[in-house]
């Protein structure tokens, strides 16, 4: 089919531009990025029996699903194991194999 001229192609007659593989952004940049950098900072200065409290009101209309799936993604990246729990007011997050957790859910 060629590159029609469009501006999109790199004059090799692809439809797409290319590009050095060195040069392509690596690693996904979502917006819960810095939440979820935050939460693993104050995670690693949790003492044995706490839980980081994160107020729902303070994620500025995103879905507690979302920043839970994405620090979900995280840790599992990183081999950090953690429980989170919810209620109507807040996010709850801990580390796994704190004393004391057995029979949480994550």
């Amino acid at each position: 089919m060629g590159n029609k001229g469009n501006g999109k192609g790199d004059g090799n007659g692809t439809h797409y531009a290319s590009m050095n593989q060195a040069d392509v952004p690596q690693g996904r940049k979502g917006k819960h990025r810095k939440a979820v950098s935050d939460i693993l900072g104050d995670l690693a200065k949790l003492k044995p029996r706490q839980a980081i409290k994160i107020p729902l009101s303070g994620l500025n209309g995103e879905k507690m699903q979302n920043l839970r799936s994405a620090l979900n993604r995280v840790t599992r990246e990183k081999n950090i194991p953690v429980v989170t729990s919810s209620d109507e007011n807040y996010l709850y997050v801990w580390h796994a194999d704190s004393p004391g957790n057995a029979g949480a859910d994550e």
